[in-house]
Parts: structure tokens; sequence; C-alpha cells
């Protein structure tokens, strides 16, 4: 059945990453992508909370939304791409 999803806007990949703020949360080189910014809040609210498996998860959900949102453009990117070559 499926439906009932809704829409996130803060879940969506930005390219205007604040990097001074990045830098300044500790947040990894490697995980300062299009998602990055959604790593601030929930790394301060695991740090907060020691890790607890049962606490932020909104935060944690509307990270991996953003990472699958991010997905979708890539593969979306690749349909594209292959449409412009094999024409």
């Amino acid at each position: 059945m499926g439906g009932g999803h809704h829409y996130n806007p803060a879940a969506e990949p930005r390219n205007d990453q604040d990097v001074e703020a990045m830098a300044k949360a500790r947040v990894p080189i490697a995980w300062r992508d299009k998602c990055g910014h959604l790593l601030v809040p929930l790394n301060k609210c695991r740090r907060a909370n020691w890790y607890s498996p049962n606490q932020c998860g909104h935060e944690r959900h509307t990270y991996e939304e953003c990472l699958y949102n991010l997905y979708l453009q890539r593969c979306e990117a690749k349909v594209q791409a292959t449409k412009a070559m094999s024409s």
C-alpha cells in the first residue's frame, strides 16, 4: 500500500554549506557533502544524549531522508546522461 509519505523540506540536499560551522562542529571532511548541514544538529543531539539509540530519531530520519533524496538525484542525473549519450 504505500502512501502517507510527506514532503520534508529540511531533508533537501543543499549546495550552499556552512563550512565553518561544520568545521566548528567537528564534522569529518568525508561527511561534508550536500547533506552535511544536517549532521551538525544530529551530532549535537547524539553527544548530548550519550549516543543513546532511542534518542535523536527525528534528526537521524531527516539526515537519512536527505541521503536518499541525494541518491535519487544521482540516479536521475545518470538517466539523463544516458539519454543524452544515446541521442
